[in-house]
């Protein structure tokens, strides 16, 4: 079976999945690198490429290939999710939002393939290709991804990106939704 009609068929009953749903889902779909890498483009300078295998109204599935650049600390907005690594090896960072909004670091995980981890809502982090490894993830989120928050820590701003941005510090004006700056003190 084609991998948009696995998607078809597991996601169409779905209504506002729990996390346990999710990850049952995403399990349930069992996708392999070979199903996703004819989707899979070069990330031309930004820290992944992603591409959007099925949204609706409930959820969206990405699949992400990484390049050797990290991407900034982030937030999925009001979506929680799932991330799948599907190849390579992912160093994840966690961070703590202070109550003046300052992202501080919490800890560092590395996930192998096979591994799937939960992003929860408002949960910031930051990933990259860990042992100079090709790093394919797939990601399930519910709802779809909006309001997403990046921070430029360096800067002491973060920004509210459109929806069409990855997790990185944009230059376009069209897909800078609302720039913050931070407290200089966290």
């Amino acid at each position: 079976m084609k991998l948009k009609d696995k998607t078809m068929n597991v996601f169409h009953s779905l209504k506002k999945p729990s996390k346990k749903e999710l990850k049952e889902v995403l399990q349930k779909l069992d996708v392999k690198l070979e199903e996703v890498a004819p989707m899979l483009k070069s990330a031309d300078g930004n820290p992944y490429y992603r591409k959007l295998i099925f949204q609706n109204d409930e959820v969206e599935l990405l699949v992400m290939n990484w390049s050797q650049v990290e991407c900034a600390p982030h937030d999925h907005g009001n979506s929680q999710g799932w991330i799948q690594v599907l190849n390579g090896t992912s160093l994840n960072t966690v961070y703590e939002v202070s109550e003046k909004g300052w992202p501080s670091e919490l800890f560092e995980e590395i996930h192998q393939e096979g591994k799937l981890f939960y992003a929860p809502r408002k949960g910031v982090h930051k990933m990259k290709s860990a042992g100079g490894t090709d790093l394919v993830t797939l990601h399930l989120y519910s709802p779809p991804i909006t309001g997403m928050m990046v921070y430029d820590l360096d800067a002491c701003a973060a920004c509210v990106v459109s929806d069409d941005c990855g997790a990185w510090w944009t230059e376009e004006m069209r897909q800078k939704v609302k720039e913050i700056e931070l407290p200089k003190t966290q």
